[in-house]
């Protein structure tokens, strides 16, 4: 990577500080891919795999959202300071301090794609692309489809987290392991994690502000103010070329994208077969190989018209 170019920075915001990494010069020549994390409250080190697209091309700018990582963070906001226009806002913020406004795409990665999608309904003139990997599209079917696949889990794991949802018992060893029990299985099927999964947890761990402000104690127990989100309803005002990324093992199930796949007009859907959350992590060179095609494909003239849906094989 050193030799294709990195450079760190910061990009004010109001009073605040974005911290943000490139991969990759921007030349003018190929369209750089904005990498949104997802959580929210998580940060850029588990999505850290998507700078190997850099090598095709494509300068890679990841970056940690406020509140996260790198980023200032407020532990003294309320849950009222967090909310999705504050991300939106800290977006375009950060393509305007880049100067790339006018020509990039977007890959946001779980809550990053709900973020990339809220973005994308808006029709900015500088977007290209949008991914939506691994993405709920409305939130009271993702808790669902969670708690379906809670059910499915060895025996006892459901009723262990269902008891220690009532008490309000969140920070209890026998709902934390319980709670490793799904992740293992609907988040990240490696094990052990890799390094850059464990930081991610182990950074939301030690602030989690903006993750129980806006989605909860867990990935399945929503109770922040993301829990009644939707973007269904809006999906079809999506006017650019669209790619879904989900895993067969993935708490993103085939009910919870399916609305991105029936209302973008202009999307494609890879499947990754022995994936959960992270097909980027969980089978990284086919992920990383299925996005350049995708962003080959509609960025340099080889895509003709519109078509509704093309399942891609990774």
């Amino acid at each position: 990577m050193e030799s294709i170019g990195i450079r760190e920075g910061f990009a004010p915001f109001g009073p605040y500080q974005t911290w943000y990494r490139v991969t990759g010069h921007f030349d003018g020549k190929n369209t750089p891919l904005v990498i949104l994390h997802g959580g929210p409250g998580c940060t850029h080190d588990y999505v850290d795999a998507f700078k190997d697209i850099a090598a095709s091309g494509y300068p890679v700018v990841h970056y940690d959202q406020l509140g996260n990582g790198r980023s200032t963070h407020l532990p003294e906001k309320d849950a009222s300071f967090w909310n999705v226009a504050l991300f939106l806002d800290e977006l375009d913020n950060l393509l305007d301090h880049l100067e790339i406004s006018d020509n990039y795409a977007l890959l946001g990665q779980s809550w990053g794609g709900m973020l990339a999608s809220e973005h994308a309904v808006r029709q900015p003139a500088g977007l290209r692309a949008l991914i939506a990997a691994n993405s709920p599209s409305d939130m009271r079917v993702w808790v669902e489809e969670a708690n379906r696949l809670r059910q499915l889990l060895p025996a006892g794991v459901h009723e262990t987290l269902l008891e220690h949802e009532r008490a309000g018992d969140f920070q209890a060893v026998a709902y934390q392991q319980a709670s490793r029990v799904f992740y293992d299985n609907h988040v990240c099927r490696v094990l052990p994690w890799p390094d850059e999964v464990a930081r991610t947890f182990a950074q939301v761990d030690a602030d989690p502000t903006v993750y129980h402000a806006m989605s909860g104690p867990t990935e399945f127990h929503v109770i922040g103010s993301l829990k009644n989100w939707t973007i269904v309803d809006r999906l079809r005002h999506i006017n650019v070329p669209t790619l879904v990324i989900s895993g067969r093992y993935d708490e993103a199930t085939p009910t919870v994208v399916r609305p991105y796949l029936e209302q973008i007009p202009n999307v494609r859907w890879a499947l990754f077969q022995n994936s959960s959350h992270m097909p980027h992590v969980e089978e990284r060179v086919a992920c990383m190989g299925t996005v350049v095609r995708f962003l080959d494909e509609c960025l340099h003239g080889t895509m003709v018209g519109d078509r509704k849906l093309e399942e891609l094989t990774p």
